[in-house]
């Protein structure tokens, strides 16, 4: 089993290294994927050791990356993805175990990060995640996953409009629990999900996962 966490920090305003600190410290995830990861990220293994990569998003001060307490099988890989009218794209890509991870901040346009989404699906292996923010409204159409994130709103666009934009999808695997945590300092809340990598793990077409208890 894997417990994964992925949170959007809000680059520069939002959560801190401390807060990270403290997450990893509280819910010991065996892998923890940051989106707008700034600098300030770059000390988390001085805190609490394991192993770090931050991926620059092309012209930002921010990108993606990746924490995990034990040595990775592999440097994780970066993907290049469909560029949008104001910014490029990248997604970061994490073997672990038998399971290879996608972690990604998808573009706003809705016709767009369903293209950059089957791109990152096209490149990963049949026992696939894909988890991270979508920026994306509605279903994927993503052919042969299945989302198993939280099905509570996990941002607030403008203060005023609750959206599910952090997701997961998997292909291969199966999940056994998925939910949110506390926003903290960040305008999105955390998502935690346990997938299930070993023989029994539940096919594509089972239906989702039953979600955690909400914190509010």
């Amino acid at each position: 089993m894997i417990k994964l966490i992925s949170w959007n920090l809000l680059r520069l305003t939002g959560a801190s290294l401390d807060d990270i600190v403290r997450l990893i410290r509280r819910e010991q995830p065996d892998l923890l994927l940051m989106q707008e990861a700034t600098r300030e990220m770059d000390g988390l293994t001085m805190q609490v050791g394991g192993q770090y990569q931050r991926n620059l998003l092309p012209g930002r001060v921010h990108g993606l990356a990746v924490w995990s307490p034990i040595p990775l099988q592999s440097l994780p890989v970066v993907l290049p993805l469909q560029a949008g009218a104001m910014f490029n794209r990248i997604c970061q890509i994490v073997e672990v175990g038998p399971v290879t991870i996608a972690n990604v901040h998808l573009s706003h346009g809705q016709i767009l990060n369903r293209r950059q989404l089957r791109r990152i699906a096209a490149c990963l292996p049949y026992r696939a995640a894909v988890v991270g923010d979508y920026n994306l409204i509605g279903p994927t159409f993503l052919p042969g996953f299945r989302d198993v994130g939280p099905r509570e709103p996990t941002h607030v666009a403008g203060n005023v409009i609750p959206l599910r934009i952090d997701r997961c999808l998997i292909r291969g695997i199966g999940c056994l629990e998925a939910g949110t945590l506390l926003r903290e300092a960040s305008d999105h809340r955390p998502i935690v999900v346990r997938l299930s990598t070993g023989a029994h793990a539940v096919p594509a077409e089972a239906p989702p996962a039953v979600a955690l208890g909400i914190v509010a």
